[in-house]
């Protein structure tokens, strides 16, 4: 996260979010690296899944895509039963996580490097403050209405 203070102040940490697209509409990106971790750290998938605040579905299709996408499934599904399911990264999966990483450090240093001289005042730009409704407001609809006479 970025750390500001006062006018003219250096970015102590940048904050980048990588996706990696890969052809044939397969794309990796930080939250399907985290559910893989969740999994590799709980042996289930409901359990990375809860973790995450996803749906179990949700965590399902990611996971059934993502396997699909690849020569070589990165999660192998066991169905429940008296023991129970579980989910367990295979070394596919263990090294697709562990090369997201180490890029994903790779573009954190070379950012800091290239960015370590720029100098942010710590206001959002125009139009890039979040904009959140106040309490009670409700939606308005952008769709002309015909004006009554």
């Amino acid at each position: 996260m970025r750390q500001v203070r006062g006018r003219g102040a250096t970015m102590s940490k940048l904050q980048i979010r990588l996706r990696i697209d890969f052809p044939g509409d397969c794309s990796i990106g930080p939250g399907k690296i985290a559910l893989l971790e969740g999994i590799e750290r709980s042996g289930s998938l409901s359990a990375a899944a809860r973790q995450l605040g996803m749906s179990y579905r949700r965590a399902w299709l990611l996971v059934h895509n993502t396997n699909a996408a690849f020569h070589e499934p990165v999660v192998e599904l066991a169905v429940g039963g008296k023991d129970g399911g579980g989910a367990q990264l295979t070394g596919s999966g263990r090294q697709l996580v562990a090369e997201f990483r180490a890029f994903e450090e790779d573009v954190d240093r070379l950012a800091a490097q290239r960015f370590a001289t720029v100098r942010i005042t710590g206001r959002p730009a125009p139009g890039q403050g979040i904009a959140r409704p106040f309490k009670g407001a409700r939606p308005v609809s952008r769709a002309a209405k015909p004006r009554s006479r």
